[in-house]
């Protein structure tokens, strides 16, 4: 429940800060999901934790005829202004992801979120019985291969950090980016740790949305580093076969599984 709640305050505080750029735009969900990406035209499709409709927005844009967005935190308020222009084509649930309707979608998205759930199979089990047989989950991670260096330094960095007040860590997130952007400008040039994701996607956002993606880092109370066994027994485990995992510039995995049937 406190990851929720830093989530809905974080996106009630910066309504707009992640849905603009190349860090809102279809581009990125392509970038994420790469080959794994379905052709959306004309589906129906979820998304799990819509926070404040950047993925919705995304999925729109790729065609998807319906989407149903859900978000337990008091994001919901800002998702659904931000989304509102196209309201007509979005079901809006204010609840977990384990309340999704059971609607016989052909897709479920589900975008940076389930690492922040403790206990995440309830509700990629509950994915599994919304889609219609045939269709797919679809899920982005963090990953644990490719985030050892990483790890060492933030995980005790985190230790304070969640505990902060907003305030005080969005200050904290500001200096850090600047202390990054040699780092960022570096990785243009040379084949140093997770140089692909700070040369092809943290260094494509400006520098408040750099800022946001520190925070997000260093505030939820949850965040599990999945390892390559780990991001795909969730699906499995959750009743999906074919399931497929790849591991997205070195620092993130992209899941997908299907529901068995025609």
């Amino acid at each position: 429940m406190k990851t929720i709640e830093q989530f809905g305050a974080q996106f009630v505080r910066f309504p707009t800060g992640h849905g603009s750029g190349f860090y809102g735009s279809p581009d990125h969900l392509m970038d994420t999901f790469g080959e794994m990406l379905p052709n959306i035209v004309g589906a129906s499709v979820a998304d799990i934790g819509s926070g404040p409709g950047r993925v919705v927005n995304m999925l729109l844009d790729l065609g998807a005829a319906r989407v149903t967005a859900v978000e337990p935190s008091d994001a919901f308020y800002v998702l659904k202004e931000n989304t509102s222009a196209r309201a007509e084509q979005i079901e809006y649930v204010h609840g977990p992801g384990d309340k999704l309707p059971l609607l016989g979608f052909d897709y479920v998205f589900s975008v940076g979120v389930l690492h922040h759930i403790a206990e995440p199979l309830p509700v990629v089990r509950r994915a599994y019985e919304a889609l219609k047989p045939g269709g797919r989950i679809l899920i982005w991670l963090y990953a644990r291969e490719g985030n050892e260096g990483y790890l060492a330094l933030a995980l005790p960095l985190r230790v304070v950090t969640t505990r902060l007040p907003d305030g005080m860590l969005v200050l904290l997130s500001r200096v850090l980016n600047v202390i990054l952007a040699p780092y960022v400008w570096a990785c243009r040039w040379l084949p140093i740790p997770r140089y692909r994701h700070f040369r092809e996607v943290f260094g494509r956002m400006s520098s408040a949305q750099r800022t946001l993606v520190i925070f997000d880092q260093l505030n939820p109370t949850d965040a599990k580093y999945y390892t390559r066994d780990q991001a795909e027994a969730l699906l499995r485990n959750g009743g999906f076969e074919d399931v497929c995992v790849q591991h997205r510039h070195g620092y993130s995995w992209t899941v997908s599984g299907i529901k068995p049937g025609n």
